[in-house]
């Protein structure tokens, strides 16, 4: 009897022979091109398992430059058929080619004049004889130990969803700064678009003058929540910087004394940079680079923000 790791290991392979067979005897070209030319969206559609399939197949051609909505075919029979322009494309998915809901649309919307890309098992089907261009979705087995739930083919169905994507990408010279454009909230959107202006703390920074005793930079350091005081000379330019780390080594000194200079025991010559503009993630690489945690932000030396290792942290830059 067989064992699950061995059952599930068959089901992976039975599902990657098929990717295999398909990448040797691919013709994909035509949909490719009808897509790309096309002046309006890609509206997808399916029923049941090849739905789900679709919606996602929707989904990544939108996030990555092509205009495209998944449509169920009950829906589109009761209104929303409206949708649907003439200069749309018509991604219709079903694996045996014969969905009733699917097929019943597929007058209507060549009526519209629009054209039909069909992902099915085979060109002769209803599906298959209404395409202008055909992907096949044929499968030798379904990796279902009845040959019945649709398995292999779903994800057959998939990766030639992704294939098409990718192909549109690379026909459009779709760029990782383009991806950011639909994706502004995720990792890669964040890191090109996310600038030192748009993150730093600028307000109640906890500054004190060159001559303010350790006592009172220690007051202003815990109502500022930095960790840090920025120490600015008489004209407000930045001139040292005394952090948590630098008190705790001062406490370990003989010349230890509250009404002594901040100045006294502070880093002189700060990092900082005077660039607003820059983006956030770079600004995070100079914090690990010099391994602080903090960057003061300055104008003409004087400070008007502050970067914390933490903040960025969280960004998920």
């Amino acid at each position: 009897m067989q064992t699950m790791n061995q059952i599930a290991a068959e089901v992976l392979e039975i599902e990657a022979n098929e990717l295999l067979r398909h990448a040797k005897n691919l013709a994909i070209e035509d949909a490719v091109n009808l897509i790309y030319n096309a002046k309006g969206k890609v509206i997808v559609t399916g029923v049941g398992k090849s739905g789900h399939i679709g919606a996602k197949i929707a989904a990544t051609l939108a996030s990555t430059g092509t205009p495209s909505f998944f449509l169920h075919p009950t829906e589109a029979m009761h209104g929303d058929l409206g949708m649907i322009e003439k200069d749309d494309v018509l991604l219709a998915i079903s694996f045996s080619g014969e969905s009733d809901e699917l097929i019943k649309i597929l007058p209507h919307v060549k009526r519209f004049g629009v054209k039909i890309v069909a992902m099915a098992r085979s060109k002769t089907s209803s599906l298959g004889k209404f395409s202008d261009a055909f992907i096949s979705i044929d499968v030798e087995k379904e990796a279902c130990p009845l040959n019945a739930a649709p398995t292999a083919s779903t994800t057959l169905t998939l990766a030639l969803g992704d294939a098409l994507a990718v192909c549109l990408m690379q026909k459009r010279g779709f760029k990782k700064e383009d991806f950011a454009n639909f994706h502004p909230g995720g990792s890669l959107g964040k890191r090109l678009f996310l600038k030192v202006k748009d993150v730093m703390r600028s307000e109640n920074l906890p500054i004190v003058r060159w001559n303010a005793t350790l006592k009172s930079a220690i007051d202003t350091m815990t109502h500022g929540k930095l960790g840090t005081v920025l120490i600015v000379d008489k004209d407000g330019v930045l001139d040292a910087l005394l952090s948590d780390g630098d008190l705790r080594r001062a406490l370990m000194r003989e010349d230890f004394d509250l009404d002594e200079p901040a100045m006294k025991f502070a880093t002189l010559h700060p990092k900082e940079i005077d660039n607003k503009e820059m983006l956030a993630v770079d600004a995070l690489a100079l914090i690990e680079k010099y391994k602080i945690q903090l960057l003061a932000v300055v104008e003409n030396g004087v400070p008007v923000g502050v970067l914390h290792i933490h903040d960025l942290a969280n960004l998920g830059l």
